[in-house]
């Protein structure tokens, strides 16, 4: 691990304490608390329902030729988001081991590889049009807040930002696929056989249908957050509605975004929910509490998801030693 990620994981960790700290330990547990054991499950439960969506936001972007079953893409999808959300590595990590899943499962590994790649496109394009609806909504909500101007101006910014950042992957993926590859060999020398890295990409992007489909998909995945984290406000004792949780969590997912160096978000989103929480209405305990119990949800629902990756590799090494 290099020296940056590791200073910013520290750093998310120094500031995830120093927030409960000032804020107030009995006030954050205390709301942690009333969620029990009882909503954790809750959430956890909800979240696996959001994960169909994205399962089939991947499977409905492959060709029919290519495609696997939805419930090999839902689990190669758990780990994908386990891995960025739980482990020191960056989201690029998840997206390797996604694609090494359904290799092993019998996927073409160039279009493992570039499904993963693209899917991670249509989900930035709905992530545009939900950061759309949050920053609309949210701003008729906290306009006369002091202090919300300047994380407006930001949020208009990164959204502006957005189209032509998308455009420009778009075109990086299919004009240098030479280049990339070259990369996705690194980790996957099955893309040398069969069809190439650039013929399985332009197949991707060379269907509006599918695209839109997916992006839709990703775009209901991201509502379906919303509504996690307005269910998990409930959980804590807070009375917000479906409306603002939604807006709410669109520009928290912008703040991560745009801290993406940061692994797993460590002390981003805390500092975030309890920033955002307010110009909703709420107290900022209640959005630190929410944040550690969405990071509670993370851990129960990821270590197994990583269990089951790591069992996976390595009874496929073992059978291929003994071939």
């Amino acid at each position: 691990m290099k020296w940056g990620v590791i200073t910013a994981l520290l750093a998310g960790i120094v500031a995830a304490v120093y927030l409960v700290w000032s804020i107030g330990f009995d006030a954050v547990f205390g709301a942690v608390a009333r969620a029990g054991f009882g909503g954790l499950a809750i959430l956890c439960v909800y979240a696996l329902l959001v994960f169909v969506s994205l399962a089939f936001s991947w499977h409905f972007l492959l060709p029919p030729a290519h495609r696997r079953p939805v419930r090999e893409l839902y689990i190669a999808r758990l780990v994908r988001d386990s891995i960025a959300e739980i482990s020191p590595f960056s989201p690029v990590g998840g997206m390797v081991a996604a694609a090494r899943l359904m290799i092993l499962k019998g996927m073409t590994a160039s279009y493992a590889a570039a499904s993963v790649a693209a899917d991670a496109t249509t989900e930035a394009m709905a992530q545009v049009v939900f950061l759309a609806f949050g920053l609309g909504w949210g701003f008729t909500q906290f306009q006369h807040l002091q202090g919300a101007g300047p994380l407006t101006e930001a949020m208009i910014a990164v959204l502006l930002l957005a189209v032509p950042g998308i455009a420009l992957l778009i075109f990086l993926q299919k004009k240098g696929a030479g280049f990339a590859e070259k990369i996705a060999a690194r980790f996957f020398p099955q893309v040398r056989e069969g069809v190439s890295f650039r013929a399985a990409i332009e197949d991707l992007y060379d269907s509006p249908g599918r695209l839109a489909a997916s992006a839709a998909l990703h775009l209901l995945a991201w509502i379906g957050a919303g509504g996690g984290t307005w269910i998990a406000f409930r959980l804590v004792g807070g009375q917000i509605s479906l409306p603002n949780a939604i807006a709410l969590e669109a520009l928290l997912c912008t703040i991560r975004s745009i801290a993406a160096f940061v692994p797993a978000a460590i002390g981003v989103q805390e500092a975030g929910y309890a920033m955002l929480a307010p110009l909703f209405g709420l107290p900022a305990e209640m959005g630190l509490a929410v944040s550690l119990l969405k990071r509670a949800r993370e851990i129960v629902l990821g270590v197994p998801a990583l269990l089951y990756w790591q069992g996976f590799e390595s009874r496929k090494a073992l059978e291929a030693s003994n071939v």
